[in-house]
């Protein structure tokens, strides 16, 4: 019994003066976005639910999807404009407003051709389709998007291959629609259906089409006249990537 009593007193005073702490003590919330708080690599942060804007326009961007069934948002790179649409999507998905998410995006290289790519028509999408999928594995964890994408939850596919549907009770985005035709915009917005929502983004100084060829600046204008349509301009204010991506975009 001494030794056993021994060793049990050693445990306890082993475990008070020991450094080991909780991971995520006080539970303090922390947004992706958050660019107020201090960036301490010892700070401890937890991952919340609901991202917050970072800037007046973020907010409108956000109000806009919680009030109208289509939005434009259109801005500079790094101002949030796809991470927050399809945060928006897997909070509507995760409180069971909507059925499935649907991720559409031309595949377009940016200034070079890469050829043919070798294997299924889901490894030559991938490389084209990878900014959504980072921004889901932000959102959900690597295994959910896996269990999404295998049981159909979540659709991930080419603007080519959306012709023809109706998308009823989904949150549709459409991701670098600078890339996309006048004629593809047109057919992209009428695929629409019942209790869905759908978020347009892009960034129409950024095309890698031909001049005089992409769409996003036109469509944005026209359905800019509709109260029922949100048509949100960000700029370089809301840029919330580095300090030096909104500086750079300022003189190039």
């Amino acid at each position: 019994m001494g030794k056993r009593a021994a060793r049990r007193r050693m445990r306890e005073d082993h475990q008070e003066t020991s450094k080991v702490r909780a991971l995520f003590a006080g539970r303090d919330a922390w947004s992706p976005l958050d660019r107020d708080r201090p960036r301490d690599q010892h700070t401890e942060r937890a991952y919340v639910r609901h991202v917050k804007p970072c800037s007046d326009n973020q907010r409108r961007l956000l109000e806009a999807i919680d009030t109208r069934n289509l939005v434009v948002a259109v801005g500079p790179a790094g101002t949030g404009k796809t991470f927050l649409a399809i945060a928006k999507a897997v909070e509507a998905l995760e409180e069971r407003k909507i059925a499935r998410i649907i991720l559409s995006r031309p595949a377009v290289e940016a200034g070079e051709s890469l050829g043919f790519l070798p294997g299924a028509l889901e490894d030559k999408l991938a490389p084209y389709l990878r900014p959504l999928y980072d921004a889901l594995n932000d959102r959900l964890g690597n295994k959910r998007l896996k269990t999404y994408l295998a049981e159909g939850i979540i659709e991930i596919a080419p603007v080519a291959y959306m012709r023809g549907r109706t998308l009823n009770n989904a949150f549709i985005v459409i991701d670098e629609a600078q890339n996309c035709t006048y004629g593809q915009l047109k057919m992209l917005l009428t695929r629409l259906g019942w209790q869905s929502t759908m978020v347009m983004t892009g960034d129409p100084d950024q095309t890698d089409l031909l001049p005089g060829m992409s769409g996003l600046g036109q469509v944005a204008d026209r359905l800019s006249a509709l109260d029922d349509i949100g048509v949100i301009r960000l700029e370089d204010k809301d840029i919330v990537r580095h300090p030096l991506v909104a500086a750079m975009l300022t003189v190039l």
